[in-house]
């Protein structure tokens, strides 16, 4: 079942592009975005995470982290992070704990993949609670930036 605005925020610790380990709870005290993406060079994952890098400073300006999480191993994610230059984390959530904990996952995805992350959206209030949910189910489709902006400016 996925979170709903209200909901404790699950804890997870990943594995980013880099080969470093990351936990929500080290952004304890600031807003973080979570974008839940199905997979690395495909073309509305890339057009998500493009649009994300190139509003960056939007976010940056409100105080925002911005975590971007699939089911990609930490190679891939590396590659994928430096080929469109993204500037904000990318974390492998290869044993799809996170994703399972989010609601967020796919049972079967195309070509009979198991197991893969749904496009979702994820805002983590200062007190690490759940600001605003979107789980989509057609890949697709894009998250509601707008939506998710608004929801960021809002929060103190």
């Amino acid at each position: 079942m996925a979170l709903q605005v209200g909901d404790l925020a699950p804890q997870f610790s990943l594995f980013n592009s880099d080969k470093n380990k990351v936990s929500l709870s080290d952004f304890k005290g600031r807003k973080v975005v979570l974008l839940f993406f199905p997979q690395a060079f495909t073309s509305v994952c890339t057009t998500e995470l493009c649009s994300m890098r190139d509003n960056i400073s939007f976010y940056s300006i409100l105080h925002a982290e911005v975590l971007g999480i699939s089911v990609d191993s930490v190679f891939t994610l590396g590659r994928f992070k430096a080929d469109q230059g993204l500037n904000f984390p990318l974390l492998s959530d290869f044993n799809k704990e996170a994703s399972a904990a989010y609601g967020c996952l796919y049972d079967t995805f195309v070509f009979d993949m198991k197991g893969v992350s749904k496009r979702s959206a994820f805002i983590i209030d200062r007190e690490g609670m759940v600001a605003y949910a979107e789980v989509l189910d057609n890949a697709g489709n894009l998250a509601n930036f707008d939506a998710i902006k608004q929801v960021v400016e809002s929060l103190a």
